[in-house]
């Protein structure tokens, strides 16, 4: 038989349903998956029995798995996915595309009944695994797995034996292999059911790691990130300082380089937060003009921080900075659609932060029925209110798909720069169009003393009501801060 025929037998048995199995794919037609995969819409209630899935087939691609020369490479970005096969002993199932569609609500996921069961997953290209990231259907129990790779789908090797998932997470465990680091062209989930009864659900199966090296332009000397793990235990998120930064920190579920050069960030809805007094999470850098020098503090009229040339002499002689410039380009890859209207679809991907207001705030907005995302800011009078301004579409609930929108993945430029009391805010499309506001600031109390500046970029979830893993994306591409 040929390597072309037995692959397509192979996926044929992914159109056949078996009724051992319970299938959990209510998938809302948002549009905001980033993918092209097409899944039908069942209720739990459905008889999938006759269910068929064809929507990946033209995904699956006969590899050479003759080669078996090991990889060796610097990244730890995603893996994709192409198909998915359960090979346990009397069962099938056509709808494994939820365990990888990029879809993390909780109305896409997969489930089994039974345990063991054994899906064989393969990858568009042999790859070097060194990271995974499983989002479960339900986080109040300890789900039981295990992970091994292949060269060839017949010889196995165990990357993970013994996995159990903790209880009660906010967020998803990263999952490092570090030592174990293995090439292979397929994957094998084992899941064995959890602490309650022998279901396994799984909302989302990620595979981190490589097949090519890769790299990014961005100096991240003067900057550092902020992310939604609170590993030193202090209840607030952690900071990732700028030398840490700037010599290859990342972290797969909220911080990499990208197969194309730019630098990832991805915040889901849930985890630690920067104060007591923000209400969202995020994956954001905070400019740091002291670039490690730790001698000069964070906060403060000083060389970590900017001032406007409105500012009184004095300060404008003590700061790091007057004036500043902004340049960034970006394409955001995904957003929320889940949660309260007024806050699904939006993301913040750039702001001028002062001591404790914002002097601009940059958003993105894509609501699930437009195919287009929105981009508006706010300007936040000192001690006083927002004052909101739209530059693409508008930022309404229910607004309707704006015709020069921007689409997810779609790279875009911006510029937000300051000069005294004027602020503009300028976005330009890759096609060439321009959009731009400026904002007086004159009677907005910036100018006054005591007043310092720094920039932010990344993402910055503005959604804290839609599903426990419902996330917004961003790809960076470039990010240049001038004073």
């Amino acid at each position: 038989m040929s390597r072309a025929l037995y692959i397509l037998l192979t996926f044929s048995i992914l159109l056949v349903s078996c009724k051992e199995l319970s299938f959990h794919n209510e998938q809302k037609s948002t549009g905001d998956s980033g993918t092209k995969t097409n899944v039908p819409v069942e209720s739990e209630s459905q008889d999938t029995t006759n269910t068929e899935d064809t929507s990946n087939t033209d995904k699956v691609t006969e590899i050479d798995i003759s080669d078996t020369t090991p990889l060796s490479c610097n990244g730890s970005y995603p893996i994709t996915i192409v198909s998915a096969e359960n090979i346990t002993t009397g069962t099938t199932d056509a709808n494994l595309t939820h365990l990888y569609d990029s879809d993390k609500t909780n109305d896409s996921y997969w489930q089994s009944e039974n345990t063991p069961q054994e899906i064989v997953m393969q990858l568009n290209n042999k790859a070097l695994l060194k990271d995974f990231v499983i989002s479960w259907q339900k986080q109040d129990v300890n789900n039981y797995f295990e992970i091994a790779s292949s060269l060839d789908k017949e010889n196995w090797q165990p990357l993970i034996t013994n996995g159990q998932s903790k209880k009660n997470y906010i967020i998803a465990d990263k999952l490092s292999l570090n030592t174990n680091q293995q090439t292979a062209y397929f994957l094998k989930l084992t899941l064995n059911g959890n602490s309650l009864n022998n279901q396994s659900g799984v909302i989302e199966f990620e595979a981190f790691g490589c097949h090519q090296d890769t790299q990014h332009d961005i100096e991240l000397i003067d900057w550092y990130l902020s992310v939604q793990t609170d590993e030193d235990g202090n209840g607030k998120s952690d900071s990732i300082k700028e030398s840490t930064l700037s010599e290859g920190y990342e972290d797969p579920r909220f911080f990499y380089v990208s197969e194309d050069e730019g630098l990832v960030f991805s915040s889901t809805i849930k985890g630690y937060k920067t104060s007591e007094n923000t209400s969202y999470v995020r994956s954001e850098l905070r400019e740091m003009l002291r670039k490690g020098n730790s001698s000069h503090k964070t906060q403060g009229v000083n060389k970590n921080n900017w001032v406007f040339s409105s500012a009184p002499q004095l300060d404008q002689n003590n700061a790091g900075g007057v004036d500043g410039i902004l340049n960034v380009d970006v394409a955001v890859n995904h957003v929320t659609s889940t949660g309260e209207d007024y806050q699904i679809g939006r993301v913040i991907i750039g702001q001028i932060h002062a001591n404790d207001d914002e002097p601009v705030r940059l958003y993105y907005r894509k609501l699930p029925n437009n195919d287009k995302g929105s981009i508006y800011i706010a300007h936040e009078i000192l001690d006083g209110d927002d004052s909101y301004y739209s530059l693409i579409g508008s930022r309404d609930n229910s607004a309707s798909n704006p015709t020069n929108g921007i689409e997810l993945n779609e790279k875009f430029s911006y510029q937000i720069k300051v000069v005294g009391n004027e602020l503009t805010v300028t976005i330009t499309k890759d096609n060439g169009d321009v959009f731009s506001k400026t904002v007086d600031m004159s009677k907005s109390g910036y100018d006054k003393g005591g007043q310092y500046m720094y920039f932010k970029a990344g993402v910055y979830n503005q959604n804290n009501s839609g599903d426990l893993h419902d996330y917004v994306q961003a790809t960076f591409y470039k990010i240049e801060n001038l004073h």
